[in-house]
C-alpha cells in the first residue's frame, strides 16, 4: 500500500512541475478559462475535473483523459 502512495506522490510532483506548461496548452484551446478555474487544490482532483468539464461542456472523465494526454 505504501508503494501506491509513493507512486501517487511522484505522479503529483510530475504534474505540478509541468503544470505551467499544461495550463498554457489548456488556455490555447479554452481561452475563456480563468486563473481561478485552473487553480488545482490537492485532494480535490475529481471535483476539479468536473468543474472544468462544466466550463467547457465535457464530462469530467473526458477532461481528465484530455489533460493527461497534453
Amino acid at each position: 500500500m505504501e508503494n501506491n502512495s509513493f507512486n501517487d506522490d511522484a505522479a503529483e510532483l510530475r504534474a505540478r512541475s509541468n503544470w505551467t506548461e499544461t495550463k498554457g496548452k489548456i488556455r490555447q484551446q479554452y481561452a475563456h478559462l480563468t486563473d481561478d478555474d485552473l487553480e488545482y487544490s490537492e485532494g480535490k482532483q475529481e471535483e476539479w475535473f468536473g468543474k472544468i468539464g462544466d466550463k467547457i461542456g465535457k464530462a469530467a472523465q473526458d477532461v481528465k483523459s484530455w489533460i493527461q494526454g497534453l
